[in-house]
């Protein structure tokens, strides 16, 4: 208490000034229209400012929530497009069930689920990506992964009751079709363990016409992902003397350094699918 007297007594001259100031301000904008529609004017873009900064404080910190909710629009989004369904053979099936509410559950091949990317590797060999959502999700074994840009990033190969291992395309083992958007030929992705995002297309005969650029995509020929999905675009083309085949470098579209949300593609035929290429393997 004595230090709050000792500062008033060392500052007296200059609180008094400051509140005559304050008496003198009041006085003019409240007997003055003009400097009560300045000062009004004044105070509301002070105010504005200070609410804009204000807000923007506060949205940085619902941008968690805000992201989750833009991943669930997104599954939404993805499982309304025309390319996850697919319509019977009316030649082999003509009699269709009328009593389904949706009429369009019957023809769905293909449903989008989002999951959360809690571990990623991008610096070995052998990369891999762990996500929290498993087998009491939905999640199987074979599922595709793409990133919410439908960019795509690899198969599940191991599934727990909460979490998923997905084998990353840059992964030394990894092999998943594709195949050039402009001339149509198809190749094998395979990753030979040096740079990051930088993925080898084979097996392109010498015939094709590349350029750098072109774009890459999922040739459809299995039941992991849609045909049509973006792989990535070449960034060049190597001679292989040896065999009549080219060997063309590509950057990934998806980027595997900042891979946060991803979406599991759900093949409602897969099963069925498989069961015949497994017996097929087994007579030969």
């Amino acid at each position: 208490m004595r230090n709050i007297f000792l500062f008033i007594r060392r500052y007296f001259n200059f609180i008094l000034f400051l509140l005559l100031q304050v008496i003198s301000i009041y006085f003019i904008v409240h007997y003055s229209r003009y400097h009560h529609a300045a000062f009004g004017n004044m105070s509301n873009q002070l105010t504005g400012r200070v609410n804009s900064q204000y807000s923007k404080v506060e949205q940085y910190f619902h941008l968690k929530k805000t992201n989750d909710s833009l991943i669930k629009a997104n599954e939404k989004l993805y499982n309304t497009l025309k390319q996850n369904f697919e319509l019977p053979d009316t030649v082999s099936k003509s009699v269709v069930d009328s009593i389904r509410i949706d009429s369009l559950l019957q023809f769905r091949k293909y449903q989008f689920l989002h999951a959360r990317v809690v571990s990623n590797s991008v610096s070995t060999q052998n990369n891999y990506i762990i996500l929290s959502r498993g087998r009491s999700q939905q999640m199987k074994e074979g599922m595709g992964i793409v990133d919410p840009n439908n960019a795509v990033v690899g198969i599940i190969t191991e599934v727990t009751d909460d979490y998923s291992v997905v084998m990353s395309m840059l992964h030394k083992d990894s092999r998943i079709s594709g195949k050039l958007l402009k001339g149509g030929e198809t190749g094998t992705l395979n990753w030979d363990g040096k740079e990051p995002n930088l993925v080898t297309l084979t097996n392109i005969p010498k015939s094709a016409r590349i350029a750098k650029g072109d774009s890459i995509i999922t040739s459809g020929f299995s039941t992991t992902f849609p045909k049509g999905m973006l792989i990535g675009r070449v960034e060049g083309v190597y001679t292989e003397s040896s065999s009549n085949y080219y060997k063309v470098k590509f950057h990934t579209a998806a980027n595997f350094y900042n891979l946060q949300y991803v979406y599991a593609i759900y093949n409602e035929h897969q099963e069925p699918v498989n069961k015949i290429i497994d017996k097929l393997n087994k007579q030969h």
